[in-house]
């Protein structure tokens, strides 16, 4: 097993996050397929394909972008995550530079939205938001100004999706998520910031304040499952919901009880399974 999948705690600062890079390849190695169930159906519905022109707004480490150009269509990714949008570079640009590699296949952007689609500079028919909202209060306080960027670079009558999660009762992840909400709040006094329940309309919420035109939703079984306890937590910290946690108390102790609140999602053979619902809506511009 290599260096990237195993952390040596061995001198590190266990009141911060494990570095950049380790926690952008854990993401990509370990939890972002988790939600490639989500990217399916998404795409199914809307035909994604050869005449697509799809922006993805925090694209991460490429996976939803990869899917979507597996289907042939015209990607464009932004993140400012710089470790992520390395890795998304690598999978979807491999021979970037090299004589003879196919031109415009995707685009990449961290410092900022690009200028159009592609080199014809045609404006996008599809945004999509793949970093699901409602497990934190306040986690969408960033969309809609990214949003509000983005909707000049698209058609009139563009498709934007945005994504979240499902209600608590149907996320087998939210127990686990109050654990980092716990933790954050044990040296300070609450905040607003913390784990919540979703809200039935917090994608409507997000849409009506970026004024889009709500058409359609649905609900994807995205269950995490994980070859073992420590799997499941590496790939769980990836996400940044517990960077408050670990500053607030240390990577072992968020580590550690992580671990122990995915005990019932334990099965015989030591792998780790959690079943989670989330919901996606549909809009146009």
């Amino acid at each position: 097993m290599t260096p990237t999948l195993v952390r040596n705690h061995r001198d590190a600062d266990l009141s911060a996050p494990a570095d950049a890079g380790t926690r952008a390849r854990d993401w990509a190695e370990i939890q972002e397929r988790m939600l490639a169930p989500l990217y399916e159906a998404v795409y199914d519905r809307l035909e994604v394909g050869p005449a697509t022109r799809m922006l993805s707004l925090g694209c991460g480490s490429g996976l939803a972008m990869l899917v979507a150009a597996a289907r042939g269509a015209h990607v464009t990714g932004v993140d400012s995550d710089r470790e992520r949008l390395a890795l998304a570079r690598a999978r979807l640009l491999p021979d970037e530079g090299a004589e003879g590699a196919p031109a415009h296949r995707a685009r990449l952007h961290d410092d900022g939205l690009p200028a159009g689609a592609g080199a014809d500079g045609a404006p996008y028919d599809l945004i999509t938001v793949f970093e699901p909202i409602g497990c934190a209060a306040g986690d969408s306080e960033g969309l809609v100004p990214a949003l509000e960027s983005a909707l000049p670079l698209a058609a009139r009558g563009a498709t934007v999706v945005l994504t979240g999660w499902g209600p608590p009762e149907r996320c087998a992840t939210a127990p686990v998520l109050r654990v980092a909400a716990r933790l954050a709040e044990s040296t300070r006094p609450p905040r607003p910031g913390g784990w919540r329940p979703t809200l039935r309309d917090d994608l409507e919420d997000v849409a009506a304040r970026a004024g889009l035109k709500p058409d359609g939703s649905g609900r994807v079984s995205c269950p995490f499952g994980y070859a073992d306890p420590d799997s499941a937590v590496r790939g769980l910290l990836s996400t940044g919901l517990f960077d408050a946690a670990v500053r607030a108390t240390d990577r072992s102790q968020v580590e550690k009880e992580v671990a122990e609140a995915l005990h019932p999602y334990r099965r015989t053979d030591g792998t780790v399974w959690m079943p989670n619902v989330f919901r996606y809506l549909v809009c146009t511009t």
